[in-house]
């Protein structure tokens, strides 16, 4: 089955494993299936579209015997059947004793979980929070370990990676950093909800990473960056992603203001404020 990203993709029948709170407002849920062997990404922030289950469903309502018509058949459904779709992106894989791709993680932040959440969770959210071993799941995912569902690519010859993120983009983020090897210069401003949310980042790379912390009045990535002195370095890499109006600010910045060349900058919106990701489906 081929996507809308024009790489190889396939849906992965799974389940969770277990699940981890790594703070007030993000968890791993760790996930494996039978199929799960013919997995591949060489990603860091490569997404995938995970199908849920509605509150009293076993499993997620996808008309996969339609082949390649799923997509259509799967919108014509009634709202309250067909799976809730979203996007994530993967935190981690592990292999087996083979090399085939045995488990998978993948970090949801908790929209209207965590204390004092200014907005009522969603429906990823909420089942986010409540699952359990064996809850079952479909994943759109790579079968290709190469595609265009990756978005980290830093040129040959970058000589800093700068990267921004509100805590949609802290899983890839921190997963790049953790990828980056010895030598290489990264700066970083993760934003996060609550100081429970800060993680600690095993990294090889030279990174400095600043933990921007909303409920103690941090300012937001956007801010932070502006008065904030970069290295020195003649060819930057920046990854921008998050909330879609803060990642048009950065990116203004960062073209306007400190002159990175736009084929220099990779830039995400994975939410946009205010609306649900079925709006920004039917809006894009």
């Amino acid at each position: 089955m081929t996507t809308a990203v024009a790489a190889p993709f396939r849906f992965f029948a799974l389940q969770v494993v277990r699940t981890r709170r790594l703070g007030p407002s993000l968890v791993r849920v760790t996930f494996t299936g039978p199929d799960l062997h013919a997995f591949r990404s060489d990603g860091r922030d490569q997404s995938l579209s995970l199908f849920l289950p509605h509150p009293g469903q076993r499993e997620p309502v996808v008309p996969l015997e339609l082949g390649d018509g799923w997509w259509q058949g799967w919108r014509e459904l009634p709202e309250d059947v067909r799976a809730v779709m979203r996007s994530y992106t993967l935190r981690a894989l592990r292999s087996d004793a083979w090399g085939r791709t045995a488990e998978i993680d993948i970090d949801f932040a908790l929209h209207g979980i965590g204390p004092g959440a200014p907005t009522p969770a969603g429906p990823a959210s909420r089942w986010a929070a409540r699952a359990g071993a064996g809850d079952r799941v479909l994943l759109l995912g790579p079968a290709v370990a190469d595609n265009r569902a990756i978005r980290f690519r830093p040129p040959e010859d970058t000589g800093l990676v700068v990267l921004c993120g509100d805590e949609t983009a802290v899983p890839a983020a921190t997963a790049v950093l953790e990828s980056l090897p010895a030598g290489a210069r990264a700066r970083a401003w993760l934003e996060v909800p609550h100081a429970g949310d800060v993680q600690e980042v095993h990294t090889r790379a030279d990174a400095e990473i600043t933990w921007l912390v909303r409920h103690d009045g941090s300012p937001r990535a956007a801010e932070a960056v502006r008065e904030a002195e970069l290295p020195p370095a003649e060819r930057p890499y920046v990854w921008l992603a998050g909330e879609s109006g803060q990642v048009k600010a950065l990116r203004r910045h960062f073209v306007g203001e400190r002159g990175v060349d736009r084929r220099r900058i990779t830039f995400v919106g994975y939410w946009r404020q205010g609306m649900t990701e079925e709006q920004l489906r039917a809006a894009g």
